[in-house]
């Protein structure tokens, strides 16, 4: 399997997960993961550990991508708009921006409840999406 970001995701037996990264100084949460100094500029931890994140989170905002995106992006052709959406994860104070599959704009709406899926980009590899909580 190939992913369009190592190490941002992962999809197991429990499904798939998004993978952030944890402060062990003070427990700040981020997203995507991180080396080196907490983000944080309060802490001075320099001690980040990895940490799974929620699988579900609730629209904070959201739109639709009209037009292809510049190279290097492959679009699918002919280009079919995509919808996006940031999404709050569940009690971890982070908002993650995703394609969202199987719903327009017309169907999203802000604190609408989503959960995590994964899908092909046009040109192949696996990214992380949302989706309708089931």
């Amino acid at each position: 399997m190939t992913y369009a970001i190592k190490g941002w995701f992962a999809v197991d037996a429990d499904g798939v997960v998004l993978l952030g990264t944890r402060c062990t100084a003070c427990g700040t949460l981020c997203f995507p993961p991180r080396r080196g100094s907490c983000p944080d500029p309060r802490c001075p931890g320099t001690d980040m550990e990895v940490a799974r994140l929620p699988r579900r989170g609730r629209v904070w905002s959201y739109t639709n991508a009209a037009y292809p995106p510049p190279p290097p992006y492959v679009a699918a052709q002919p280009y079919v708009p995509v919808t996006l959406a940031a999404v709050e994860l569940d009690g971890a104070g982070i908002v993650v921006l995703g394609q969202v599959a199987g719903l327009t704009v017309d169907e999203l709406e802000v604190g609408m409840e989503l959960e995590l899926t994964a899908g092909p980009l046009a040109d192949g590899p696996l990214v992380w999406m949302w989706r309708r909580a089931s």
